[in-house]
């Protein structure tokens, strides 16, 4: 049983393929808190599969929204339960660490919005308040502490930026993360159709994971890693983001949506049909 049915916000976003275009600066946050950026660095294999490390988040993300959201869930937490250590620092860190889990969580959401921004239609005001509703009711099935998790959207931007000014770090981490990008190719599960969309403007598939990745970080994260980020450079991401905010909107479902999101769509809209 889907967690977020249809006629939900998620319904009709956690599984889009566009989503892959936010998900390299994603993980780059996510690292800047110095707990995930430890624990990434012990424990995960981005670096040797970066893909396959996405597309197991990917499907992850797709099971909160399309499947059995509580069992992966209890999952996801059974399998950071044990990850903890020391960082280069010295500072003791743990995977479920209420402030990194949260963290880890509402980055998605700003992701979401900053996705919305730069390569679709942006969300309206009361949109937004819709989805971070759902997204605290995801939050409560991930077991994410309510404490950590702001009441509102207003709040929720008040806590953004002060994770940014306050808590966020140049983590080795997000250099690893920046560095493995230059180096990714094309998803390899990405639909023959869209592989020509993922390297537009002249650009190699991994310099242009890199360009996406830096334009699409909030300028004080930029600061705070001492990236380059030129006007130019802005001209042309929203260049490309105008062209995928054109293009997706037209193609079909097959192409517009990961398979588990597509299988669990078109099983809705048989049952629907059937009714």
């Amino acid at each position: 049983m889907e967690t977020f049915g249809p006629g939900s916000m998620q319904w009709d976003v956690a599984g889009e393929y566009r989503n892959l275009l936010v998900a390299g600066s994603a993980l780059v946050l996510q690292t800047m808190h110095p707990a995930v950026g430890a624990a990434v660095a012990e424990h995960s294999d981005y670096k040797r599969d970066p893909w396959g490390r996405l597309d197991r988040t990917l499907a992850s993300i797709q099971k909160w929204v399309y499947s059995d959201g509580p069992r992966e869930g209890e999952r996801l937490r059974e399998l950071h339960r044990p990850i903890s250590g020391v960082d280069e620092r010295g500072r003791g860190y743990h995977a479920l660490n209420g402030e990194a889990w949260a963290w880890v969580h509402l980055t998605l959401f700003e992701r979401f919005l900053t996705l919305r921004r730069i390569f679709a239609e942006p969300y309206s005001a009361q949109e937004e308040r819709r989805l971070y509703e759902e997204f605290k009711k995801l939050g409560r099935i991930l077991q994410v502490p309510g404490r950590q998790v702001p009441d509102s959207i207003e709040a929720f931007r008040a806590y953004f930026d002060r994770m940014v000014a306050e808590r966020l770090e140049p983590h080795p981490t997000a250099f690893d993360v920046l560095a493995t990008m230059r180096d990714t190719p094309v998803p390899p599960a990405l639909p023959r159709p869209l592989r020509l969309l993922w390297r537009p403007v002249g650009m190699g598939a991994g310099e242009f994971n890199y360009f996406v990745t830096v334009g699409t970080l909030p300028p004080a994260v930029r600061d705070k890693l001492g990236l380059r980020w030129t006007a130019r450079q802005e001209r042309l991401l929203r260049a490309v983001g105008r062209t995928v905010a054109a293009v997706t909107p037209r193609l079909p479902e097959r192409l517009r949506y990961l398979p588990l999101a597509y299988r669990a769509r078109q099983a809705a809209q048989a049952r629907a049909s059937a009714a």
